[in-house]
C-alpha cells in the first residue's frame, strides 16, 4: 500500500487484470450466454437437422486424409477385383 500524506491509501492499481474485473467479466458472459441459449433454444434445435447433413459431405471431405493419406489400400483391393473379373 502506498501512503502519501493528506491522502488515503491505495490498495494497488484497478484495471482488467486485477481479479474481480476477471469475476465480473465471467458472470457476465455466463449470464448472456444463459440468455442466449433459453431465448434461441427454438431457433438452434430447428437447425440441427441441417447441420447434421451439412456434416456428411465436411466429413468427407476433411477427414481422407486422417488415415495417413497413404491409399495403398484402396489400390490394392481394385487390382484384385480387376484381376477376379478375368
Amino acid at each position: 500500500m502506498e501512503t502519501t500524506p493528506g491522502k488515503a491509501p491505495t490498495q494497488g492499481p484497478v484495471g482488467p487484470g486485477n481479479g474481480r474485473g476477471k469475476w465480473i467479466f465471467l458472470a457476465f458472459t455466463a449470464i448472456t450466454a444463459f440468455f442466449l441459449f433459453t431465448e434461441h433454444r427454438a431457433h438452434l434445435f430447428g437447425i440441427l437437422p441441417y447441420l447434421l447433413l451439412l456434416a456428411c459431405p465436411l466429413m468427407h471431405l476433411f477427414h481422407h486424409g486422417g488415415h495417413g493419406a497413404r491409399h495403398e489400400g484402396h489400390g490394392d483391393m481394385h487390382t484384385k477385383q480387376k484381376g477376379a473379373k478375368k
